[in-house]
């Protein structure tokens, strides 16, 4: 291993004992780059760089008021205030930032300046509700499977469906090895042909509904989420976008409070979730 410059090695004494200073990875997604995890990949790529240093450490601390901090070249903006919107995803339209392919991202609904990202995704074929933002910390608490927030869908399905089939999504069914489930179901409408499930989950693998509806031979029509933690669609229609009530800004911060307080119990589970007790309140 090559030893460090002369000038890596004060830029990380200087940036380590600077008041203001904080993990590298939780600025750049204070600067609405993504979530922490993501931005964590973007150290590990070598895109990232400190007063002109290139950083690779993830331990690695910043001060973003004095100090020069770029992706692929282009510094990133001071962090800004939190900006919280709700969006009816429509079908059709991509969770991601960026898709070549795709004619319109989730970005394109909310007309802003800011700098925002998707909070989890919902795939092209489903619809529903959609968090954007530009607060890191709070993607790290709704996203991460420690804090278990739950996610609710109505989902229309082909055939009709029996109570034995709600008990075997609450149960578990092993798809491709791994056992998945659902916290609850029950039954909103049920016919012949058609039947209307309410499904919550507290976890986000990728198309863990459709799988699981498929494992019982009710095939996905439909799927809308209709909740993500504390917000709630509340009456928005496809391609329709909101900012957060003031009550829905102060329960998720409520959230990300006790969030951080239970990870600083346990500094085991406050490394997995990506806090430490050093940490400032969001």
């Amino acid at each position: 291993m090559s030893p460090k410059s002369p000038k890596s090695l004060r830029t990380r004494r200087r940036t380590e004992s600077a008041p203001g200073a904080e993990r590298l990875q939780k600025v750049l997604s204070a600067a609405g780059l993504g979530s922490r995890r993501a931005c964590e990949e973007f150290i590990r790529a070598g895109r990232v760089r400190l007063n002109g240093v290139l950083v690779r450490e993830l331990g690695t601390r910043a001060d973003p008021r004095h100090d020069r901090i770029t992706v692929d070249g282009k510094r990133i903006a001071r962090p800004r205030r939190p900006k919280y919107y709700v969006i009816y995803k429509p079908r059709g339209v991509v969770s991601t930032t960026r898709d070549a392919h795709a004619k319109r991202t989730v970005l394109d609904l909310v007309p802003t300046r800011t700098r925002l990202f998707p909070v989890g995704r919902l795939d092209a074929a489903s619809e529903g509700l959609l968090l954007l933002t530009n607060d890191g910390t709070l993607a790290q608490v709704l996203l991460h499977p420690s804090f278990e927030v739950p996610r609710t869908y109505r989902v229309s399905v082909a055939g009709s469906v029996r109570g034995q089939d709600l008990r075997s999504l609450t149960r578990g069914i092993s798809i491709q090895g791994r056992v998945s489930a659902v916290q609850s179901a029950r039954i909103l409408e049920r016919g012949e042909d058609r039947s209307v499930l309410e499904l919550t989950l507290t976890e986000g693998r990728r198309r863990q509904i459709r799988d699981l509806m498929q494992a019982i031979g009710n095939p996905v029509k439909r799927l809308v989420r209709i909740r993500f933690g504390p917000l709630r669609l509340r009456g928005l229609k496809s391609g329709q976008w909101r900012p957060l009530s003031t009550e829905e800004t102060q329960a998720l911060e409520r959230m990300v409070e006790q969030a951080k307080q239970s990870a600083a119990s346990t500094g085991a589970g406050a490394r997995r979730a990506g806090f430490t007790r050093r940490q400032d309140p969001a």
